[in-house]
């Protein structure tokens, strides 16, 4: 059964944590998952277990306390955020084939842009050259998956100087813009839309 593809648009990190919530406790062993594509603007999330003094200096930057893994990330314009509501018991993976799989679709489509980049078992996420690239953070509710992954593409890095990202302190942070000059969002979009479908084996 094919995931339902949403594009989204630009909206609101709360409004949009309901909507996921609601759509995890409100589907049945029939209900196709669904895959959201969507920018928020700026905004912190901390995980569930994240910890305030890795948030160091957010000033005009809301920080929302949300019940993903993982500590502290930037959300904000010109990062593609990716939320995978899916039903990992009717895909037959586990979370921690999930993230591997969200980790390789992330390398897999920066290589079309000619970008190495790799995992790190110590700590989710993608990086290019040790500059991390893309955040992960999931919750697991009744064997089906919400939150997801963002990608940096073409967005202000500053906020990320204000937090110890992802609870590293100095980890530096990239984009794929200052990699590829010529990326557009929406490019990026439709590559990743197609390489997630196919590594999660819909097709």
């Amino acid at each position: 059964m094919l995931p339902k593809i949403c594009h989204l648009g630009v909206v609101d990190y709360q409004e949009t944590w309901q909507k996921m919530q609601a759509f995890t406790d409100q589907r049945q062993s029939d209900t196709p998952d669904e895959i959201w594509f969507l920018q928020h603007p700026p905004l912190y999330t901390l995980g569930k277990n994240g910890k305030a003094e890795h948030v160091l200096n957010p000033r005009d930057i809301p920080v929302i306390n949300v019940d993903r893994g993982g500590q502290v990330t930037y959300h904000g314009p010109g990062q593609i955020v990716v939320y995978t509501l899916l039903d990992l018991k009717r895909l037959d993976i586990g979370v921690r084939q999930l993230v591997t799989i969200l980790e390789q679709s992330i390398i897999d489509l920066l290589a079309t842009y000619d970008v190495s980049a790799n995992a790190r078992p110590d700590a989710p996420g993608v990086y290019v050259n040790s500059a991390k690239i893309a955040a992960l953070g999931l919750r697991i509710r009744k064997g089906c998956s919400f939150h997801g992954l963002a990608l940096n593409v073409d967005m202000d890095l500053e906020p990320f100087a204000r937090i110890n990202p992802c609870g590293y302190e100095g980890l530096a942070v990239t984009r794929l813009k200052d990699l590829y000059p010529d990326v557009e969002l929406d490019g990026v979009t439709e590559k990743l839309q197609q390489i997630l479908v196919k590594n999660l084996n819909y097709e």
